[in-house]
């Protein structure tokens, strides 16, 4: 008995040298993932409360001294907010649109039984691995024979196209995992398809509808290469390509770009800020089978 009892300590104390040496590592990858990740987020916040005479007497990691407020006033009275709304309105709208027909494909896809439902599922689950890019003289040729070349709403279309795929396939697998019971209860009161549809499966898919929102908004917002191609007037450019405007305006000030970069990237922070514990739900909730 003693032996065993020694072999059983034994055994527990290599566990808890493993646990040990597991958290140790874990804890070492994350502070380097914070250290990666919000380095550069640092670095660009720092930077634009400089002056571009400060960034070569003072080290760029360092803080500010003293802190120069101006580059914020400069950047916004040139015409940000033009290009900040004109990029608020174009994702906006197009956000909308594929959550609504995202919704309308997923619920047949996830919830009904027709022929050819496999194919056409599989055929949207395709469309995941056509990179975008490889459209863009295609779908440049077709804007520009509509006629929609420095028209802010030529975006809408690469915008909902391109979110559908992932966005139909995410939604699909999540509507899966709702129960067919409460389908079956809703029938025996009497419901039909559309009112399942609204008032059933559509707020129950909340959490599912919310990752993507913000999911698809990251990707609409920091949007160029749709954008530089077809909004050539600088009346009607979005945000992203307000940095090319203001790097070939002020190329020799870096804290100034630095400070266009950082209002860009702040209302997308601030969204994950917001809506961080409805992101972790919406794919805690879509990865558990109901």
């Amino acid at each position: 008995m003693d032996k065993q009892d020694n072999i059983w300590a034994i055994d527990a104390q290599h566990e808890k040298v493993k646990s040990r040496m597991a958290w140790t590592a874990a804890i070492f990858l994350a502070c380097v993932w914070v250290v990666v990740t919000v380095g550069p987020f640092v670095f660009m916040v720092l930077n634009s409360f400089r002056d571009k005479k400060m960034m070569g007497r003072q080290g760029v990691l360092h803080l500010p001294d003293p802190w120069y407020f101006q580059n914020y006033p400069d950047v916004i009275t040139n015409g940000f907010f033009g290009y900040f709304f004109r990029s608020v309105i174009i994702v906006s709208i197009s956000l909308v649109l594929m959550l609504i027909i995202t919704a309308c494909a997923s619920y047949p896809l996830a919830r009904m039984k027709f022929k050819l439902r496999g194919l056409l599922y599989a055929g949207i689950v395709a469309m995941m691995s056509v990179p975008m890019h490889v459209t863009l003289i295609p779908v440049y040729q077709m804007t520009n024979s509509m006629g929609l070349i420095n028209n802010l709403f030529s975006l809408l279309g690469p915008y909902v196209a391109f979110a559908l795929p992932m966005s139909v396939f995410i939604l699909t697998g999540f509507m899966m995992t709702i129960p067919h019971e409460i389908e079956e209860a809703a029938v025996i009161d009497g419901c039909n398809k559309y009112s399942m549809f609204f008032r059933i499966i559509l707020p129950l898919s909340k959490a599912g509808i919310s990752t993507l929102a913000i999911y698809n908004v990251v990707g609409m917002w920091n949007e160029f290469a749709f954008a530089n191609t077809f909004l050539n007037d600088i009346k009607v450019k979005t945000l992203p390509l307000a940095l090319g405007a203001f790097k070939g305006e002020h190329s020799q000030d870096t804290p100034l770009i630095l400070t266009v970069l950082t209002l860009s990237a702040l209302p997308t922070v601030i969204l994950f800020i917001v809506f961080q514990d409805k992101l972790v739900k919406g794919m805690m909730a879509g990865a558990v089978k109901g």
